[in-house]
């Protein structure tokens, strides 16, 4: 899980709370019809915008953000320099029943092509097949979390043109003005909410999210195809360290260098 994006999100919503409380009561800011207005056009125009197949599977995205499990580089480096220590020692095909227990389907798919001794290139151009649709599937869930942050506002802004047509068009009773011009301006917050707390911070963190994925699947790449072209394991474990910073790859030598 998260905690970033939840605490992210909790100190967004508390802080909006608690300045509203400061001046009033909740109860001045929740107004159903002016919700229905935003949400609901948000929602109608993101239909129009992408298939419905897209839009159904934006609580996959969703899922992406808040509970993101995946494995350190660190871990990875650790598991591929382990394979390429036994596929020295025992062969290719000695990864097969390592292949049938590992845990991470891509990893599992790539040691049973590997040991089934499939072509490099072939083996290669399979793996980055995977590796660029799940990039574009990600790029897709980016893309309507930040359409959804754009029309948010947007129906925000219609919700209010409407509320000020109805109270402009009724001036009988100047004591109404104040009450009809706050409910006009609470679409326009519910908007900014919406798209400055939901959309766009988490288009923005499965971006995020998706960059480090497509990084571990790259050297989980990167490690099979050493092993299949007989590398060392030292060599498969330098190959799979340039991937990361430098700062990082100091501290795993430290942590190397202490646990021996």
């Amino acid at each position: 899980m998260d905690i970033a994006t939840i605490a992210g999100l909790a100190i967004a919503f508390g802080l909006t709370v608690w300045s509203i409380l400061l001046g009033g009561s909740l109860s001045g800011f929740i107004d159903m019809p002016s919700l229905a207005v935003v949400v609901g056009g948000t929602i109608g125009a993101l239909l129009i915008s992408f298939p419905l197949q897209t839009i159904l599977g934006i609580a996959g995205f969703f899922k992406k953000t808040f509970l993101f499990a995946l494995e350190e580089p660190g871990e990875v480096i650790e598991k591929m320099v382990k394979y390429a220590e036994r596929a020295r020692r025992e062969g290719m095909l000695a990864l097969e029943e390592d292949s049938e227990n590992e845990t991470d389907p891509f990893l599992r798919k790539g040691l049973r092509l590997a040991v089934d001794g499939t072509d490099p290139q072939l083996l290669e151009k399979i793996l980055e097949t995977d590796v660029e649709q799940l990039e574009n599937r990600h790029a897709n869930g980016a893309k309507v979390l930040s359409t959804g942050g754009t029309f948010a506002p947007a129906f925000g802004m219609i919700g209010t043109l409407i509320g000020l047509v109805n109270m402009l068009s009724n001036l009988s009773d100047p004591s109404q003005i104040g009450a009809g011009m706050a409910t006009a301006l609470i679409t326009t917050f519910y908007g900014a909410v919406m798209a400055n707390v939901i959309f766009l911070p988490l288009s923005g963190k499965l971006e995020t999210r998706s960059k480090e994925e497509m990084m571990i699947k790259e050297m989980v790449i990167e490690g099979i195809m050493a092993i299949q072209s007989g590398d060392s394991p030292r060599i498969v474990e330098e190959k799979l360290k340039s991937f990361l910073p430098p700062a990082v790859r100091q501290k795993m030598e430290e942590a190397k260098e202490k646990a021996a």
